[in-house]
């Protein structure tokens, strides 16, 4: 790798960092991460700027803000396409070039139709030096909810299951409470709240009047952070905890699609076992964090992840790949998705 492209790396990581800590306040917008360089590079740490809330500045006008002047002849680094349209803001393309930067380097296109290549072309055509794909897998990775959900007008399926290390969820009498410790309930309740909503079935409201709810420590929450919409397939006991809360039925397609339509990005399927078949039998789960405790059931009489047929035979079974791993306290977190 040469100097140049180590650089540029380094400073797409930068801008990456900077869009990882606005996630949970700016969608169902793109949490967007930039860079700017002055053309002297006599400041190293550059400008940063990420999305600003709900209907604030983009990432790029943030910067350009803070670069002011020295933003000419600069270096712009951005995660996603500069946008091209007026939307609850003008175009940042035309900021970027009136702004007099020189040269852009973007991790991924907008795959949004308003934008869609249009806003690389708009700055080529202004002259400013485009590169595109440094960083992208990691952008890729960190925008997968809103590049899903803008590709196929559905939120990006996150199936979270917890079990036993025997793959148990709870005993033969039905206590499961608690088969994970604090740390892996902890980071549950952080996927909670990088998710536009979370869906159960009415069984599982029924049995264990989940209240759905992000339960976080004080400092990981910011003022702007919201509840995620709380989703039931079916219909849900009226002094149910989870209320108020959307209830749906008919084909998951649809249900996915409806909350498409609602501005959902990431939806968080949290069960009972017969919802997590149904989206898996039905290949609608992009993403599979699974939680394992160390402990064993030691046999086949307790509840299992899945409530369904399985595969008929091993080379029927679903194989993807492990894309993270990580201890939490006692227990593990394993994240799969599709190869």
């Amino acid at each position: 790798m040469t100097a140049t492209a180590e650089k540029d790396e380094a400073r797409m990581a930068r801008a990456v960092a900077a869009a990882a800590l606005v996630r949970r306040r700016v969608a169902p917008r793109p949490w967007v991460g930039a860079v700017i360089v002055p053309a002297d590079d006599g400041s190293p740490p550059g400008f940063v700027g990420a999305t600003e809330g709900r209907v604030g500045p983009h990432a790029e006008v943030v910067a350009l803000t803070a670069a002011g002047a020295r933003a000419r002849g600069a270096t712009l680094y951005v995660t996603l396409e500069p946008c091209s349209h007026h939307g609850s803001t003008p175009p940042c393309a035309d900021a970027v070039i009136d702004a007099g930067v020189a040269r852009v380097v973007v991790a991924v296109s907008d795959p949004d139709p308003r934008v869609s290549g249009q806003g690389l072309e708009r700055l080529r055509c202004a002259g400013v030096q485009v590169e595109l794909g440094v960083g992208a897998a990691a952008v890729e990775e960190q925008l997968a909810p809103y590049l899903h959900h803008r590709r196929t007008g559905r939120p990006w399926v996150v199936l979270k299951l917890a079990g036993t290390a025997d793959g148990r969820t709870a005993a033969p009498d039905g206590t499961s409470q608690w088969i994970t410790r604090t740390d892996a309930r902890l980071d549950a309740h952080r996927l909670r709240a990088d998710s536009d909503a979370i869906l159960v079935g009415a069984g599982t409201v029924r049995a264990d009047d989940p209240a759905l709810t992000v339960r976080l420590p004080a400092g990981e929450r910011h003022p702007d952070d919201t509840e995620p919409l709380r989703v039931v397939l079916g219909i849900a006991p009226p002094q149910a905890s989870v209320h108020p809360c959307v209830e749906l039925a008919g084909r998951l397609t649809d249900v996915l699609d409806d909350l498409g339509t609602r501005g959902v990005l990431q939806l968080m399927v949290e069960g009972g076992a017969r919802v997590a078949h149904a989206f898996h039998a039905a290949g609608l789960v992009d993403r599979y964090v699974i939680y394992v405790a160390p402990m064993l059931m030691g046999g086949d009489d307790g509840p299992a992840l899945f409530a369904g047929s399985g595969a008929a035979t091993l080379t029927d079974a679903w194989r993807g790949r492990f894309v993270d791993v990580r201890r939490l306290g006692d227990d593990l977190r394993f994240d799969l998705k599709g190869p």
